[in-house]
């Protein structure tokens, strides 16, 4: 009893770095009628927060689901990936950069890939890399914070080539690095560069060939690098790449690109862009039905629901000032858009928006007491499983809602730690749960990966 005690708190009593893997608990044995599927890429497969995962487990435990294992974390906002039963972990220790690969149900390490960096935040935030892995078929696209681009062989971690991308393009820092994701389009890796190699313009744009890297072609635009993660999305009947492009710059300017993915070629763009110089787009576009496009920023313009023709030139149904994501994506559901609007924990509230007339129909702070501490979710990130919503939040608290045009229902809660920056979003894979700690909590606990069971139980 004192070993397994000693097991469960040993990762709040050592630093991150001297606790590779806290194994706890065999999780429950997956169903043969479960539902998987894989987390490819930093929003799930359909780059909505969404997944077809089920079913799950139906109530929390009174003291929270279980842990299966934890695994040391260093610095890094990166999303855990989830293919095939293995799990991939990018973060920055020791001035590396470092991905992980683990098997997913027992956090055994199966190889490890680094290179080192160098790079501070300047705003003192986390010095580790923004942007997730991408698995396509067998590879691994990796791109870190200082824009050092790898591909990978995901079976063995094997460096198949790369690309300096910040001496290349001459990308510069902005104001926290390099972010977005890349996205996989045919035989074509697309990313939204930021380059500078000119005075007031670069390549805003490219894409690169997936086999061996080399240039597919390049879209010149003053627009920079965002924090937001370009998608692909049907317009039309249309395949369009949706880049929400945006850097540093004097006068501050940005907003949304609409590419051909397989040429580059320009269809429209259309500015999003707060006029305040520390101001960045993070929001992931989202495809809604009849070829309409909502983007947001959370700090002057809010959100903007975009109607494309059939000439791929969008006009603004409505604006609202509002209903502005700082960087999560919000769920589409009935006609109705929710979303914790805002730009900071003071000002972030859960909202619901109608979509056809883009009114707020209600919004609720999501605040509770917990012993005499005022906490709630904040700027907190959805996971939609089936029929069921989750919300982490931006402190650790975990709740499983009912979102209605009413109001929202909160159907049960539970706590998984306390400490800030809990942005990155919840992922599930195999009814394995993964929640990434991005900062020390106060409750002493260290920054860490945790696998937690929400397999559903035997009947």
């Amino acid at each position: 009893m004192f070993i397994l005690r000693l097991l469960l708190f040993l990762p709040f009593l050592l630093s991150a770095e001297t606790f590779p893997l806290v194994f706890h608990k065999a999780p429950t044995p997956l169903s043969p009628e479960a539902t998987i599927e894989d987390w490819p890429r930093f929003f799930g497969p359909r780059d909505n927060c969404t997944s077809n995962e089920g079913p799950l487990l139906k109530t929390f435990p009174a003291e929270g689901p279980s842990p299966v294992f934890e695994l040391a974390r260093g610095d890094s906002y990166s999303s855990p990936i989830l293919v095939d039963g293995k799990l991939l972990h990018f973060h920055a220790l020791d001035s590396k950069e470092t991905l992980d690969c683990h098997d997913a149900e027992t956090g055994k390490r199966l190889w490890t890939f680094n290179y080192p960096i160098k790079y501070r935040d300047r705003y003192g935030f986390s010095s580790g890399p923004r942007s997730s892995p991408v698995v396509h078929l067998d590879r691994i696209y990796l791109i870190g914070v200082t824009a050092m681009l790898h591909c990978l062989d995901l079976k063995t971690g094997k460096p198949l080539w790369k690309r300096d991308l910040m001496k290349e393009f001459q990308i510069p820092q902005y104001f926290f690095g390099y972010g977005p994701n890349p996205v996989v389009h045919g035989k074509h890796l697309i990313m939204n560069i930021g380059g500078r190699e000119n005075k007031t313009s670069g390549t805003c744009v490219a894409a690169f060939h997936l086999n061996d890297g080399t240039t597919a072609w390049k879209h010149e635009d003053q627009w920079g690098a965002s924090y937001a993660s370009p998608i692909v999305t049907k317009l039309h009947g249309q395949d369009v790449a949706l880049v929400l492009a945006a850097g540093e710059s004097k006068p501050p300017q940005g907003g949304l690109l609409a590419l051909d993915p397989k040429t580059g070629k320009l269809h429209s763009r259309f500015p999003w862009r707060a006029d305040i110089y520390e101001s960045v787009l993070a929001s992931t576009p989202l495809t809604l039905p009849n070829n309409q496009v909502f983007i947001s920023e959370c700090y002057e313009l809010g959100g903007v629901l975009l109607q494309f023709n059939e000439n791929l030139q969008p006009t603004p149904l409505w604006k609202n000032r509002l209903f502005g994501m700082h960087m999560m994506i919000p769920l589409i559901a009935k006609n109705h858009l929710y979303g914790f609007a805002g730009r900071n924990i003071p000002d972030t509230e859960l909202k619901s928006l109608h979509i056809p007339s883009g009114k707020l129909i209600w919004q609720n702070e999501m605040r509770w007491k917990e012993e005499e501490r005022v906490t709630g979710l904040f700027r907190a990130s959805f996971l939609k499983t089936e029929d069921r919503t989750f919300a982490l939040g931006e402190d650790g608290s975990f709740l499983e809602l009912q979102l209605t045009p009413q109001k929202p229902i909160t159907l049960q809660r539970t706590r998984f730690f306390y400490a800030r920056e809990t942005w990155t979003p919840p992922v599930i894979h195999r009814g394995l749960l993964y929640i990434a700690q991005n900062s020390r909590g106060f409750d002493g606990s260290v920054k860490r990966l945790v696998c937690y069971d929400l397999r559903a139980k035997e009947k």
